[in-house]
């Protein structure tokens, strides 16, 4: 398991440590300017307001554990400690980036990276009060504001609620915040427990990693980095923050 951790930390380096952007911003930064930095507004109608909609089932039958236990529990323990992430969400980021690692070595995406758009996100699944249950589920289930072009991007209904519970307009569902159509096309059984669903941390967190990698091809590059970010949030500031995030998330674990 030992061997897990170390190979957690290669991908750290890998992913982020060699991203130029990442580095100049960080050192350009004072030393306490990440943990100072606000997280950006989340919905502001309560979670509750929404119907919760059904996930979607897998048909393939579970045949191995899930991305949450590939993670060394000593590491899991000691960097949840040192950075603040609630272990639960840690065990999806390293278990993504390792089943990354594995299955699109190419990418090399890292863990902090997924920590810092989950930080953005919805607070690695505890906003409104909520947590992540010892399954991987948010609770209560997290619904983004109505994508209707006011002060957002405009995204018409697409679902008819099946996703995201609304069938008026389109929300950005779940603990990493997938729109249906994301989901629709990057769904996966990250907790190999035989169900798929946007509001479960691993099989979001392992959509995510999916849909970064494909976004950016080489995250381990300055320009595959920036790209994959910008490709889930087309915003500068959006970038700044996952950066921030990310580079201190790091930074602390070491």
């Amino acid at each position: 398991m030992r061997k897990a951790g170390r190979v957690i930390l290669i991908v750290v380096a890998s992913a982020l440590g060699l991203a130029i952007v990442a580095v100049i911003v960080y050192l350009a930064l004072p030393t306490d300017t990440w943990q100072r930095i606000t997280d950006v507004a989340g919905p502001q109608h309560p979670a509750e307001r929404y119907a919760t909609a059904a996930p979607v089932t897998a048909a393939a039958t579970p045949t191995g554990p899930g991305i949450a236990g590939l993670a060394d529990p000593t590491w899991l323990a000691d960097t949840a400690t040192a950075t603040g992430i609630p272990r639960r969400a840690l065990a999806a980021y390293a278990g993504a980036a390792l089943n990354i690692a594995q299955a699109n070595p190419r990418c090399g995406i890292g863990w902090n990276t997924l920590a810092g758009v989950g930080e953005i996100e919805s607070r690695h699944g505890t906003i409104f009060g909520g947590s992540i249950t010892a399954n991987g589920d948010a609770v209560p289930a997290i619904f983004g504001v109505s994508l209707d072009g006011v002060g957002t991007a405009h995204v018409p209904d697409s679902d008819g609620g099946a996703i995201d519970g609304d069938a008026e307009g389109d929300r950005a569902v779940g603990p990493m915040q997938l729109i249906p159509e994301a989901w629709r096309n990057w769904h996966v059984d990250g907790g190999a427990d035989g169900v798929e669903s946007p509001q479960n941390i691993d099989d979001a967190t392992l959509a995510a990693a999916h849909y970064l990698c494909r976004a950016g091809g080489d995250l381990s590059t300055e320009s595959g980095w920036r790209a994959a970010v910008l490709a889930y949030n087309g915003s500068e500031q959006y970038l700044a923050d996952v950066i921030r995030y990310s580079v201190g998330y790091a930074r602390d674990s070491r």
